[in-house]
């Protein structure tokens, strides 16, 4: 039930926070991540974060909080998803790690967190306020979603980049191995995206 589910959360992220490398030997939570880049008239405002679980974990959630089995999260549902499998997750910066021109920019919260249950999966979409005004230079931002831990492995998902009113801006971005950052003991490279804009000229 519901106690079983926050019992289980607490045991992921107490394994993540108190990093016990001989207990966790690999990934036992696998999550599959899209962002989208949302600008606005002045420069980026941060960026849209959906997370698909896999579906052991899936099931367990979705075991003890879809509490009318009717396969939809209803809004009280998806509270009581926020309140005891979701806002743990400050403790760890919501896995988001950001970068502005080089600089480490540290997510501090989150908002407009959902959740839905889609073919079985279960799907989380959070939005991380980041502004970054734009120029008639490039602002470089670099995102990566990852645990240090390696007890949740997070995974670009197919077509995982979208942009949002983004017309205004001159863009370029790509997607990479960041090898300069390895983590879990240097065995691991995160996958990074990297975002360059700057206004429009002529």
């Amino acid at each position: 039930m519901k106690h079983r589910a926050i019992f289980s959360l607490a045991l992921i992220l107490f394994v993540v926070f108190v990093h016990v490398p001989l207990l966790v030997p690999h990934p036992h939570v696998f999550i599959y991540n899209s962002i989208k880049v949302v600008f606005d008239e002045k420069g980026l405002v941060g960026i849209e974060v959906k997370w698909v679980f896999d579906e052991m974990f899936s099931n367990m959630i979705i075991h003890d909080f879809d509490k009318n089995r009717n396969g939809h999260l209803e809004p009280s549902e998806i509270k009581d998803i926020k309140n005891g499998a979701f806002l743990n997750l400050k403790n760890f910066n919501y896995f988001t790690h950001i970068k502005i021109n080089n600089r480490v920019f540290k997510v501090k919260f989150v908002k407009d967190f959902s959740a839905e249950i889609k073919e079985n999966a279960l799907i989380y979409r959070f939005f991380v306020p980041c502004h970054v005004r734009a120029g008639s230079s490039f602002k470089e931002v670099k995102i990566s979603i990852y645990d240090i831990s390696f007890y949740c492995s997070v995974f670009f998902a197919k077509n995982p980049v979208g942009f949002e009113n983004a017309s205004s801006y001159e863009l370029h971005h790509q997607i990479g191995r960041n090898k300069k950052e390895a983590y879990y003991y240097g065995q691991v490279y995160p996958e990074e995206l990297v975002v360059r804009f700057r206004r429009k000229t002529g």
